[in-house]
Formats: structure tokens, C-alpha cells, sequence
């Protein structure tokens, strides 16, 4: 069957973790990140970014969580300005990464970062059981009066050291900027989008759309994101090189590839942690289900040259 582009088209999910911590941190494992991204483009693929954010917009709110406390001329920002931010500053040194590799490999390629809303549903039943934690800890006497203050507020107890604000996971709906990035994809440039998850926005009765204080998972926004571009395949980079079941037993077994049906059944068995490798094979699922000829690879990003010969990873295919 004949390729949907002229070459393949990979989306790249990197984990918020993968960046660092603080921004000169964050600024050596971009550096580092870059090279086996171009590698990709040298092997004969078109890549389109997406990255998490979780240590970062965690950073962010809490700072103006923080200085707004101390500094009344210091306002306070929510999340969906906090994961723009984030956007914004990640997007700036993956793209200045990528720039100076390019030059180095006198290629003829252009980045571009944009700012990217994602829809979700206002009804998404997320809402009503706020999941997500972000922010600061508190004292339950301290997160009662916020509550108090602000009905809308739900703060709950986590990992037994203190009370943080819970926020909502919907589901990914919609990309609001998908045509900039299906124009610019066919225009030669490398597209560094939906960072974070993209900002979670609702559509007003009006057809404009307003931010909501949400968190999107980055790998479901990701698989969002390959059926929006039409991709062949859905890379989500992270710490390991291969998916394992059994994970931490002496039967530990990494696996190569998995078929869809055998990763629902792995799902279902209970063999991928809720909080990290579960969302990545859903994502995996979903988005290869979601056409033909489609193919989602869980890897390590040192390795993702090798992962799209085959020779690390663990392809997940119908």
C-alpha cells in the first residue's frame, strides 16, 4: 500500500521529566535530546514534536502561587496561562537546539513552536473527580480555608505530605490549531506543538473558546495529535527502552512488540503502572487503531534511531 506522504510521518512524545528540572538543566538534556531526533529526519522521516510538562508547570504555578502569597502586586496565574508559559519557554530551547544541530548538519530545515488549545469536553466526566495533582503542599487546616475561599477548589491529601490542588484529566477533543501545523509540516519546518498536553480550552455558546484549569494527559493529546497530521507512526519517548510485563519480578519479560489485542489484555491484567506506563499504551492503542498502516513505538529516546529500525523499542501494531 502506498505511503499517505511522500515520507513517513513520526510524531515524537518526550516526557516533561526528560527536560530537567530547572531551565540549565533543561538546557543540557534538550541538547542532548536533539541529536537522535535529527537522526530520524536523516533516516528518511518527517517528526513533529510533542513534549510534557509536568515538572515544569508545576514549577511555574507554583511560583505565582508563591509570590502572589508575599507580593500583592504579583498576580496569580492558572493553569491554562502556567502551561502556556510552559509551552512557550520548553518550545524556545528545543527549538534553539534543534537549530543549532541543523546548522551544524548544514541541513536546509526550519522550527517553529506554536502555542497550541486543545478542545475538551466541558461535560468530560474528569471534572467531577479531579485526579491530577499541581502546586504547592499545605496543611489540611491551610487547604480547608482555600476551600472555603473558593468552592471551586478541590484539595486533597498526597502521599501522606500535606494537601495539594487536584486538578481534571479530560480527554483530548480536538486540536484548534491543527491547520497551522498540517501547513507548516508541508513546508519543510520541524513543528513543536501541543506541549503539555496543550492548554485544555471549552467552546463557548458564542463559538470562542475559553481555558480551563485542567492538566491533558501528553501522551493521549500525542495520539490526538498523530490522527490529526495523518502519522505513520506515534513515538512516546521515555526512560526505558522496551515495555515489560511482570515489571520488578524475576519473570520480567521486555517485549519487542505487542499486537493491539495483546496490549488491551496487558491493560486489563493490570501489568502497566496507572500513573506512567498506562496512558502511554493506551495512547499507543488508540492512535494505531484509529487507521491503517499505522504503528506506535514505546522507546528510549537515546535509542529512537534504533526503535524505527526495529532494533530497540516495543512496536505496538493492529
Amino acid at each position: 500500500m502506498p505511503h499517505k506522504h511522500a515520507i513517513p510521518r513520526a510524531v515524537i512524545a518526550l516526557g516533561g521529566n526528560a527536560l530537567g528540572k530547572n531551565p540549565e538543566e533543561q538546557k543540557i538534556k534538550v541538547r542532548q535530546a536533539v541529536k537522535p531526533l535529527i537522526d530520524l529526519i536523516n533516516q528518511g522521516n518527517e517528526i513533529i514534536i510533542c513534549h510534557g510538562n509536568g515538572p515544569q508547570v508545576g514549577m511555574i504555578n507554583l511560583a505565582f502561587e508563591e509570590a502572589s502569597k508575599n507580593n500583592a502586586k504579583i498576580a496569580k496565574f492558572d493553569l491554562p496561562e502556567c502551561t502556556a508559559m510552559s509551552q512557550g519557554y520548553i518550545g524556545f530551547h528545543l527549538q534553539n537546539a534543534l537549530q543549532a544541530e541543523i546548522r551544524v548538519q548544514n541541513k536546509p530545515w526550519f522550527v517553529a513552536s506554536v502555542v497550541t488549545q486543545i478542545e475538551v469536553n466541558r461535560n468530560d466526566s474528569a471534572f467531577e473527580n479531579p485526579t491530577k495533582p499541581i502546586g504547592g503542599f499545605y496543611s489540611k487546616e491551610e487547604a480547608e480555608a482555600m476551600m472555603a475561599k473558593d468552592p471551586e477548589l478541590v484539595m486533597k491529601e498526597d502521599a501522606g505530605r500535606g494537601y495539594r490542588r487536584m486538578v481534571a484529566s479530560p480527554i483530548p477533543q480536538r486540536i484548534l490549531e491543527k491547520e497551522s501545523i498540517c501547513n507548516m509540516l508541508d513546508n519543510g519546518f520541524i513543528v513543536i506543538t501541543c506541549g503539555g498536553g496543550g492548554i485544555p480550552v471549552v467552546e463557548n455558546e458564542d463559538g470562542s473558546f475559553s481555558g480551563v484549569a485542567a492538566v491533558i494527559d501528553k501522551d493521549f493529546a500525542s495520539a490526538e495529535l498523530a490522527k490529526a497530521v495523518d502519522a505513520d507512526y506515534l513515538f512516546i519517548l521515555t526512560a526505558v527502552d522496551r515495555v515489560a510485563i511482570n515489571f520488578g519480578t524475576p519473570e520480567q519479560e521486555d517485549l519487542k512488540e505487542m499486537s493491539v489485542e495483546e496490549a488491551i489484555r496487558y491493560c486489563e491484567e493490570g501489568q502497566f503502572a496507572p500513573g506512567s506506563m498506562l496512558p502511554k499504551v493506551q495512547a499507543a492503542i488508540a492512535f494505531v487503531n484509529g487507521g491503517e498502516d499505522r504503528k506506535a513505538v514505546i522507546a528510549s529516546l537515546e535509542k529512537a534511531p534504533l526503535a524505527i529500525k526495529g532494533e530497540s523499542g516495543t512496536i505496538i501494531y493492529k
